[in-house]
C-alpha cells in the first residue's frame, strides 16, 4: 500500500492574461508521503504557491489529476472541495487571517466548530493547544490587533491544526515576521512534524527550508530537483546547512 497522502498525475495549471495562456504548472507528477515535511522552493514566479493551492484544493487544475489517498479531489465541485478542505487540510499563510472582531480564543474555537461539536473536551483542547504554542490565558481575550505578528501567527497555526488535519499547508509562514518570531513559529512546525503531522510548505528562505526533510525545487513550473535530509534536530546543523546549500547551488539558487 502506498504511503503517499497526496499525489498528482500530469498536473497542469494555466492562467489567461490578455488572451495569452500562461502555463504555470506543466505536466507535473508528484507524491507527498505521509509524515513528510515537504518544502517547495524555487525562484519567484516558478509556480511554488500555485502548486500549493492546486495540491490543497484551493484552486482547480487546468488539466491532470490530484489524489488525496484514493480520492480524486480534482474532480470535486466547489462545495465538495470546501467540505474536503475542512475535514482534511489546515492552512497557514504569510498574511495572518484572524477575524478582527473575535478574541484569540474565539478565533480558534470558530475554526474548531467548523468540523466539531462544542463540548467541554473541545474547549480544553483549544486551551491546551494555545498554551502549547506559548499563548497563555492572559492573551485569550485579546484581539488580533493587540498581539504581535509572531503571536498572531502562532494563533493561526493552532487554528489550522485544531481539527487534526491529515495535511498542513503553509505558504511563506514566516515571511512577514522578525527573526525571533520566525524561530518561534518554525519550532512549532518542527514540533508538530515530530508528532506525525504531514506538512507541505512553500518558502524562499533557506533557514526555513532547513526544517523540512524533503526539498522540492521548481523551475518554470517543472520539478527540476529533489533532496532529502534527516529529520530536523537529528544531525549536525552546520553540515545540514552546507548540505542544503550545496543542493541549492546545483539548482542555480
Amino acid at each position: 500500500m502506498s504511503s503517499s497522502v497526496l499525489r498528482t498525475e500530469k498536473l497542469c495549471k494555466s492562467f489567461s492574461n490578455g488572451g495569452i495562456q500562461q502555463h504555470v504548472i506543466k505536466n507535473l507528477d508528484l507524491e507527498i508521503e505521509q509524515n513528510d515535511f515537504t518544502v517547495i522552493m524555487g525562484a519567484s514566479g516558478s509556480g511554488k504557491s500555485t502548486l500549493l493551492y492546486t495540491l490543497s484544493g484551493m484552486d482547480k487544475p487546468t488539466l491532470g489529476k490530484v489524489f488525496f489517498g484514493d480520492q480524486e479531489i480534482s474532480s470535486l465541485n466547489t462545495d465538495q472541495l470546501a467540505v474536503f478542505r475542512r475535514k482534511n487540510c489546515g492552512f497557514v499563510f504569510q498574511s495572518i487571517y484572524l477575524l478582527d472582531s473575535m478574541t484569540v480564543f474565539d478565533n480558534v474555537m470558530t475554526g474548531a466548530l467548523a468540523a466539531q461539536k462544542n463540548s467541554p473536551e473541545l474547549v480544553k483542547k483549544v486551551e491546551d493547544m494555545l498554551k502549547k504554542v506559548g499563548i497563555d490565558e492572559k492573551l485569550w481575550k485579546k484581539y488580533s490587533n493587540q498581539l504581535s505578528g509572531g503571536e498572531c501567527q502562532r494563533v493561526g497555526i493552532v487554528r489550522a491544526i485544531i481539527n487534526d488535519p491529515k495535511i498542513l499547508f503553509a505558504d511563506e509562514p514566516t515571511g512577514s515576521l522578525n527573526s525571533a518570531s520566525s524561530n518561534e513559529v518554525l519550532d512549532i512546525f518542527t514540533g508538530i512534524h515530530q508528532n506525525g503531522q504531514s506538512i507541505v510548505m512553500v518558502t524562499h528562505d533557506i533557514k526555513t527550508a532547513l526544517r523540512g526533510n524533503r526539498i522540492i525545487f521548481l523551475d518554470d513550473g517543472n520539478i527540476v530537483g529533489e533532496h532529502r535530509m534527516p529529520a530536523y534536530g537529528t544531525d549536525n546543523m552546520k553540515e545540514r546547512r552546507e548540505d542544503l546549500q550545496s543542493f541549492l547551488d546545483q539548482m542555480g539558487w
